[in-house]
């Protein structure tokens, strides 16, 4: 049988640096929403840590969706739901409420209009307080961007002119445009940022 199992080094290289902020962040019962799961890897690790959460995993593309139930099966996770298809730039999601939404690494590998319905998207679902986090490369006001981490955004806009690093100043008017509060900002590994919304 083919192993369907994506598997990415970033993630086994982050996952334990973003699990320690999520530890602060993420209520320990509940539905935890992933935007863009990607391979699934990242679930699976947060599901062993919060066993009273439920996680539901989604993704637009279809392989993710498959490497992301098997992932599932090979882990045996019981608090993983199945991965449903979401795009975040939809008027219409397949998940009503959650009580946690997780986005790693999409915001700069999209158009911005997905960041948009992300945050359209998550208004609808969270209740006051609920955590928004975000994690990935961005761009700060008067802080110099890592050179790492403008070859990154070279190569992601010679990939497709609408991705690449955005402005979290931007991001930031967005979510408060939709409801959010102001960031909470941690820095992490290999030039990275977390960062926390919360419903307002």
């Amino acid at each position: 049988m083919t192993d369907r199992r994506l598997q990415y080094p970033a993630t086994e290289r982050n996952r334990d640096a973003i699990l320690d902020v999520l530890r602060g962040v993420l209520p320990t019962s509940g539905l935890a929403l992933e935007i863009a799961s990607g391979s699934g890897e990242h679930v699976v690790h947060f599901a062993k840590a919060f066993p009273g959460l439920a996680f539901q995993p989604s993704d637009p593309e279809g392989a993710a969706l498959d490497s992301v139930a098997a992932w599932t099966a090979n882990t045996g996770a019981p608090n993983i739901l199945p991965p449903v298809m979401l795009d975040a730039s939809a008027a219409h999601w397949p998940v009503d409420k959650a009580d946690a939404i997780l986005c790693i690494n999409m915001i700069h590998i999209s158009p911005w209009q997905a960041t948009e319905g992300l945050f359209r998207g998550a208004a609808r679902l969270l209740g006051k307080d609920a955590p928004l986090y975000l994690y990935g490369p961005y761009r700060q006001a008067d802080v110099d961007t890592a050179p790492s981490n403008e070859a990154f955004d070279a190569s992601l806009k010679a990939r497709n002119p609408a991705w690449g690093l955005r402005d979290l100043e931007a991001v930031a008017a967005l979510a408060r445009d939709e409801g959010f509060s102001a960031p909470v900002i941690t820095q992490m590994p290999a030039n990275n940022l977390s960062v926390v919304f919360r419903r307002v």
